[in-house]
């Protein structure tokens, strides 16, 4: 065996290979052709299909109403954002025309999903025969959003993102099975995710996806040049990649290399401000757009705010959100700060990137003023890498699937009670999804602390096994050999 085989590494798996036989022998051979990541690119395909039907009762169908889309749980962005957004004629999201800011409103959606969209739209348009766009122009918004050109090129709309999604979802997966040569399979939780299925096509989230599982890549690869390139692309297209760099910093006070830390940070800046230059320069009030929306959004779904909102017959401001928001996030990453220096000292294992990025996106969200279901992307891609074990996977995104439901329900107006008042049940299902995610990232927490737990089996750091005592800490073995070329993960800390 080349790698290490899940049915012999996880408890859950070798329960379930019984039903063919159990888990592999100490004399299987290798097929020829179907290695590792290729399985996983198939079972990744299938998940998306399976995801593209989930959403074509509304993608698809012809006159639903919106009860219908929340009864069958199939809501998405991408068709109703294509007119409103001037994608059917298609105008340029960052253009700060007078008359086509009075007729389209701004994308709230940063530089990358705007770019993105935009070449989707024009894609549409090609293969709808291009139409004339100009006459559209003269069209009212409501006629034009009404007409059975359109009505079909929103289906076409929603079917190319849904391919671009895919060809993201299968690079993701593929990258991720090449962080860690020895766990190829370490991503198949990524590749037969429920939430994927259930949330990849709500709205571009997936872009930043591959980005964050292409920089989980590119570090383990020692390349922090490139490494920084893609923190900056992911961030162009949702603000979290950023915080890889936290991870980062830490990684890099542990190994002493804090040039590799300047070169991400450095190239991450440059990406990023080149990314966004063009938007800006087209149209600055435009470009604005998303971080004012930002900054002015109030309690929205998904969020503890909201519960405390709700509760509160006078609500809670804005201003007050927005700043214990970020006393409480500036307060969790001290705390990753603290931890990810501290732990594994002893035995001289350093926190992998995966466990410190999970950290830290995980804290946002549970404080963050809104968390969509698709936000549970932002974390998978972490979460399969930090804890490769099926068990933690099923009960964490058992709670993520618990929350797409309710929110659904929530929004068409199942949970009311009949009496009147408030939605409780919705806040059991926000409460769930955070004690889901805190369980999760407990258990990283003490695959940190105590590095016997964590199943990837890391071997030491060489950087920190210098500072081990050989009794207590090191057995003896102060400097054990590292390949970079076997262990991918382990490139840079050789050097």
């Amino acid at each position: 065996m080349t790698h290490v085989h899940p049915t012999r590494d996880d408890r859950v798996v070798a329960a379930v290979s019984e039903v063919v036989g159990g888990p592999v022998g100490e004399h299987a051979g290798r097929h020829r052709w179907w290695t590792p990541a290729r399985v996983l690119l198939l079972l990744t395909a299938i998940t998306f299909v399976l995801g593209m039907a989930q959403k074509a009762p509304c993608s698809l169908a012809d006159g639903k109403d919106q009860p219908w889309v929340y009864s069958h749980m199939c809501y998405t962005d991408l068709r109703p954002l294509y007119v409103p957004r001037g994608l059917a004629e298609l105008s340029w999201p960052y253009d700060d025309d007078e008359e086509t800011r009075d007729r389209y409103d701004a994308m709230e959606y940063p530089v990358g999903i705007s770019y993105w969209a935009y070449g989707a739209a024009w894609v549409t348009q090609v293969l709808n025969g291009s139409p004339d766009r100009d006459a559209r122009s003269d069209q009212p918004v409501d006629e034009l959003a009404a007409s059975k050109d359109v009505d079909r090129e929103l289906t076409i709309f929603v079917l190319v993102n849904a391919v671009g999604f895919a060809a993201l979802a299968l690079l993701s997966v593929w990258l991720l099975s090449k962080v860690d040569r020895r766990r190829p399979w370490d991503a198949a939780a990524f590749a037969l995710s429920p939430t994927l299925i259930l949330t990849g096509l709500i709205n571009w989230d997936l872009i930043a996806v591959a980005l964050v599982a292409a920089a989980l890549w590119s570090w383990s690869r020692d390349r922090p040049v490139l490494t920084g390139v893609l923190i900056g692309l992911g961030t162009a297209a949702k603000l979290y990649p950023l915080f890889l760099l936290g991870g980062l910093l830490i990684i890099c006070i542990r190994q002493r290399r804090y040039g590799a830390f300047a070169l991400a940070t450095v190239w991450a800046a440059v990406t990023w401000s080149l990314v966004n230059l063009p938007a800006y320069l087209s149209g600055p009030d435009t470009w604005k757009v998303f971080w004012s929306f930002n900054a002015d959004r109030g309690a929205d779904l998904g969020s503890v705010w909201l519960i405390i909102d709700q509760v509160r017959d006078s609500g809670v401001g804005v201003d007050t959100i927005n700043l214990a928001s970020w006393i409480f996030f500036g307060v969790w990453c001290a705390g990753v700060l603290v931890l990810g220096l501290l732990a594994g000292r002893r035995t001289g294992h350093v926190p992998r990137l995966a466990q410190l990025g999970f950290l830290i996106v995980v804290g946002f969200l549970l404080i963050n003023k809104v968390y969509s279901p698709q936000y549970v992307l932002w974390l998978l891609p972490l979460a399969v890498l930090a804890r490769p074990r099926w068990r933690d996977q099923i009960i964490w995104q058992a709670g993520e699937v618990f929350y797409f439901c309710t929110v659904w329900w929530y929004l068409g107006n199942y949970l009311q009670p009949a009496g009147g008042g408030d939605v409780g049940f919705y806040w059991v299902g926000i409460a769930v999804r955070m004690a889901c995610e805190l369980y999760l990232a407990a258990v990283i927490v003490r695959d940190m602390l105590a590095p016997n737990h964590d199943p990837t089996g890391d071997r030491p750091e060489p950087e920190d096994l210098a500072d081990v005592d050989p009794v207590e800490g090191g057995g003896g073995v102060a400097h054990p050999h590292v390949d970079p070329v076997a262990d991918g993960r382990h490139a840079g800390a050789t050097r």
